[in-house]
């Protein structure tokens, strides 16, 4: 595959046995987790999601966030992003403690600074494309940036199919409007969640090719949590999630890599 990360990038990797913490503020940060941990119900019954997680989130770069089915990696960036909350431990977000707030404020956060991309789209039926990607503003009582929204659909290649509804795009192409949706509001961090897991290959590198370019071109902050090779490879920096913890760094890793580390691992 075409190598989408940044140029210049220098590759360097850390791993232990059970790291606790990933740190990096070399470029600021603007998400920090703090020793998070999730448990999901009580007794012998219960699971722990994550087990004292700490990481941050550096500003400007793309995060993919790896690891094998149950070990946290979705749980991690729901966290992150506010969608659910820690058992213990601390996120901040744009320098404000989230798990502390009320649910109004923390829509309002989440509305002000988070950006989402599912797997699944999640586009309303019923609104063409453009409304679509509108929708945050709308929601928020905003009054569109004509010229920003058409800056945004110009980046994801959408101008011709604007007045489309969902039912009447491929899946590419909603996915295209998705991504501007996230983009839309100008978040401080967008969180991609299997961005490319319904799509064929061909059509998910395009999409990877978006993210990569929305980093590059606009120093967007990106989390993508991924199971593909492929995609963890567009990646600036990759976290490696096993048994709820953060248990491997890599830096300018090649799809090569990251299956080697995965391997190891599963091991």
């Amino acid at each position: 595959m075409r190598d989408l990360r940044r140029s210049g990038e220098t590759e360097a990797e850390t791993e232990g046995e059970e790291l606790g913490l990933v740190s990096s503020n070399a470029n600021g940060a603007v998400v920090v987790a703090a020793d998070v941990a999730r448990r999901y119900g009580e007794g012998e019954t219960a699971v722990d999601a994550l087990r004292g997680v700490s990481v941050d989130i550096e500003r400007g770069r793309l995060t993919a966030v790896m690891g094998p089915s149950g070990s946290g990696k979705s749980t991690l960036m729901h966290i992150l992003a506010g969608l659910d909350k820690p058992t213990t431990g601390t996120v901040q977000v744009a320098g404000t403690e989230i798990t502390t707030l009320g649910d109004n404020d923390l829509t309002k956060l989440r509305r002000q600074h988070i950006g989402f991309v599912f797997q699944f789209f999640n586009l309303l039926p019923m609104l063409n494309a453009r409304e679509n990607i509108t929708l945050p503003l709308t929601i928020s009582g905003e009054k569109p940036d004509d010229g920003w929204v058409d800056q945004v659909v110009a980046d994801v290649g959408l101008g011709d199919r604007l007045a489309h509804r969902p039912s009447e795009l491929s899946g590419g192409q909603q996915q295209r409007v998705a991504i501007a949706r996230a983009l839309v509001s100008r978040p401080t961090v967008l969180f991609a969640d299997e961005p490319t897991g319904n799509l064929d290959s061909s059509t998910g590198q395009e999409i990877l090719q978006l993210l990569r370019d929305s980093v590059d071109a606009r120093d967007q902050t990106t989390v993508m949590v991924t199971h593909e090779p492929r995609a963890a490879a567009i990646a600036d920096r990759v976290l490696f999630l096993a048994d709820g913890l953060i248990v491997r760094e890599m830096r300018g890793a090649t799809a090569h890599d990251v299956v080697e580390a995965m391997e190891r691992i599963d091991s």
